[in-house]
């Protein structure tokens, strides 16, 4: 992954590049998350191939792109008409395509205000937590210099997840307890278990993101709303 979806974790995907090259390992990289957040130039990266999906980066749904390296080995999984020369099946999605290439351009166009905002979201929800309930009270898990503004992973020691997570969408405040894909699922985040973290983080983990939509006010009532709810379960 270029960033984590569930800590927001950029990894050095040059060094690991280089390695894999030296190697003569092919090098895939999911750039799902990196997309419209970090800067992306793909012939100064030393990658095989790289995913992107369009409504990351407030595209249509359900359209994706693969770059793959001149010369790089790309087989079909979808065998069957040529239109697509030979790499897989069935008619491309012309009005996703479509859609994901203006979503592009805007988040490249964009990519400044887009960190701005994410980050300015971010240490806005960072301060009211501080002042409401304390540096003490919450944990950041993630690394501290190489993240994803708009991904922030908290762990609440002393309270569990499955309550936190219930008492904010009671009040109407969408989080999870790892990624999109996992989100319904109330087991413990793969990420944070390879992390090695100590149970009463792994267990009291809330991940928080945020888009273009997000606004300080909405930072300020989360932060609001968790001080209320931790208040309500120490009592």
């Amino acid at each position: 992954m270029f960033a984590n979806n569930e800590v927001g974790t950029v990894q050095p995907i040059v060094e690991i590049g280089q390695l894999a090259a030296e190697r003569g390992v092919l090098f895939h990289v999911d750039a799902v998350q990196a997309l419209g957040m970090l800067p992306v130039t793909l012939r100064e990266l030393p990658v095989d191939y790289m995913s992107f999906t369009a409504h990351k980066i407030s595209g249509p749904q359900g359209i994706g792109g693969l770059y793959v390296r001149r010369g790089a080995p790309l087989h079909p999984r979808q065998h069957g008409g040529l239109q697509e020369r030979g790499r897989r099946a069935g008619t491309e999605s012309l009005a996703g395509a479509a859609g994901f290439a203006k979503a592009a351009e805007l988040a490249v166009l964009g990519l400044t205000q887009r960190q701005d905002h994410a980050l300015l979201l971010r240490t806005t929800l960072l301060q009211e937590l501080d002042r409401r309930i304390g540096r003490d009270a919450y944990v950041i898990n993630g690394n501290s210099q190489h993240f994803l503004p708009g991904i922030l992973n908290v762990s609440f020691p002393g309270a569990s997840t499955d309550v936190l997570l219930m008492n904010l969408d009671m009040e109407g405040i969408a989080a999870a307890s790892g990624s999109a894909c996992t989100s319904g699922s109330l087991e413990i985040s793969h990420v944070l278990q390879a992390m090695k973290l100590p149970a009463e983080l792994l267990h009291s983990a809330i991940r928080f993101s945020t888009g273009l939509g997000n606004t300080n006010e909405e930072m300020e009532y989360v932060a609001q709303k968790v001080e209320t709810i931790l208040n309500r379960l120490r009592k």
